[in-house]
């Protein structure tokens, strides 16, 4: 069988290490972690692990903040995240009314001594917190919340967390497809009116309704709020929504979606970062998301990233190769002879892990000669052989036999229509081979090959010439006749 599509593109991530400066570098992460390193025995919380009131004046001047509410605010926030990752331990009081004391965390001792997986790990756990945070109920006035009782009516909220993460969640998987888009070529700003509108706007609609243009400017409002909240842990750059085109507080114009082009960046830009790409992957896979990464295939068997490469795009395919190349501890012979073996099969998938084969060997060097040799004999392996030395100037190369030359044809359009290429590509690569051998039809249709018949259907759909695919289909015609189907 063909090997099962990834749901996403494969990524490229820079290296651990570059992603761990990327995090320790991160403005929020960056002042958690001076919070933490200034908290003492002295430093006074409350019950639920906050920094109380009196102590924010102190860690705001700390941080170099404004004395100021906002100041304030962000020295709360850097204090919070100290705490949700692991960088203070907070001691609950044992009476209910005392304050509970504080000390450094383990992790804040892992930051300068571990591993950048051990940052990367703390980091996470901020990314998990800040994305809390980002989803949390917009509380105009809390204390119209609270009962007599002193009890919290959390239905009066209107609010489903489950909801509110998986629509973020969802936004930040678009974001990610998008900058993934074109082989990485989407790695610009994306406008938040786009952004929003994926989430909303169904595929088949054509001209947006009013509501869902509403519907639009609401969930557009509702994310400028978020990544303004997600940007300072490091996985967005963000430009905000200009305050100049609200109409209202906390609205913003219907026809931003529709807005003109040379103002959209008014209304929003936003990109992910390397450490953001990171980011939104390892909560993608934690939810059972498939998301490659180039690198994933490097210290597996050859089978493996046969099958794993199956649809990667040419630039992702052939960096994953040099990955798996670079990883082969045996040498460039056995590499080759180890390729050569998993690229065999007569099963579906069998023709594209012989066209990937053969595209790994072009990176192998000539120094996998000797194992390309050893199989000019094989009936599957022998023509991608030839290709192989003909393409090195390779000496005494034998010439191959008539059924080995069709055999070959037949595999190698199979492969290149289970790749989903360009048409305009597989047009010509089915009028050139054709092409080569005098009455190409009137014999290929005896090749003993399982997708003979298949592809010579394709051949009759595709050719441009009226006569070539007459010919290709009456010999389509023949090979199933001959297989008995």
């Amino acid at each position: 069988m063909s090997a099962e599509r990834p749901s996403l593109p494969p990524v490229r991530l820079n290296s651990e290490a570059e992603l761990a400066r990327d995090a320790l570098a991160a403005p929020l992460f960056v002042r958690a972690v001076r919070l933490a390193r200034w908290a003492g025995p002295d430093t006074r919380v409350g019950a639920g692990g906050e920094l109380v009131e009196a102590q924010l004046p102190a860690a705001a001047e700390h941080l170099g903040l404004p004395a100021d509410d906002d100041g304030a605010a962000y020295a709360s926030e850097a204090w919070r995240l100290a705490v949700d990752t692991g960088l203070l331990d907070v001691t609950d009081p044992e009476e209910e009314d005392a304050e509970g004391t504080v000390s450094a965390g383990e992790n804040l001792g892992l930051l300068t001594g571990g591993s950048p997986q051990d940052v990367l790990a703390i980091w996470l756990d901020g990314l998990d917190a800040v994305h809390a945070d980002a989803t949390a109920p917009v509380l105009d006035d809390f204390t119209d919340l609270v009962g007599e009782d002193g009890s919290i009516d959390f239905d009066a909220l209107d609010w489903d967390p489950e909801a509110e993460a998986e629509f973020l969640d969802g936004v930040l998987g678009n974001l990610y497809l998008l900058t993934l888009a074109d082989n990485g070529a989407g790695e610009g700003p994306v406008p938040l009116p786009a952004l929003a509108a994926s989430m909303i706007v169904p595929d088949d609609m054509g001209e947006p309704t009013d509501d869902i243009l509403e519907q639009v400017s609401e969930a557009m409002m509702r994310l400028d709020d978020q990544f303004r909240l997600l940007e300072p842990i490091g996985i967005v750059e963000y430009r905000p929504v200009d305050e100049a085109l609200m109409v209202e507080e906390g609205e913003a114009p219907v026809d931003a979606v529709e807005g003109d082009e040379d103002d959209v960046t008014r209304y929003g830009m936003v990109k992910l970062t390397p450490l953001g790409l990171y980011g939104v992957r390892a909560r993608m896979l934690e939810a059972g998301v498939d998301a490659p990464a180039v690198g994933d295939l490097a210290g597996k068997g050859a089978d493996a990233l046969l099958d794993g490469i199956a649809h990667y795009p040419e630039s992702a395919a052939r960096a994953e190769v040099k990955l798996w190349l670079a990883g082969y501890a045996d040498g460039a012979v056995s590499a080759a002879a180890e390729l050569l073996a998993a690229a065999r099969g007569t099963d579906e998938g069998g023709p594209l892990r012989r066209l990937h084969c053969q595209q790994a060997l072009a990176l192998a060097g000539p120094e996998a000669e000797p194992a390309v040799r050893a199989v000019l004999g094989d009936r599957e392996l022998g023509g991608l052989a030839r290709v192989w030395l003909a393409e090195r100037g390779a000496a005494d190369v034998p010439a191959p036999p008539e059924d080995m030359i069709f055999w070959l044809a037949i595999d190698t359009i199979a492969a290149h229509l289970d790749a989903d290429g360009e048409l305009d590509e597989l047009q010509g690569l089915i009028e050139g081979l054709s092409a080569q051998h005098r009455g190409f039809f009137d014999e290929v249709w005896r090749v003993d090959h399982p997708a003979t018949a298949d592809v010579l259907e394709a051949m009759g759909r595709l050719h441009s010439d009226k006569k070539a695919a007459k010919d290709a289909r009456k010999a389509a015609f023949k090979a199933r006749s001959r297989a008995g189907r």
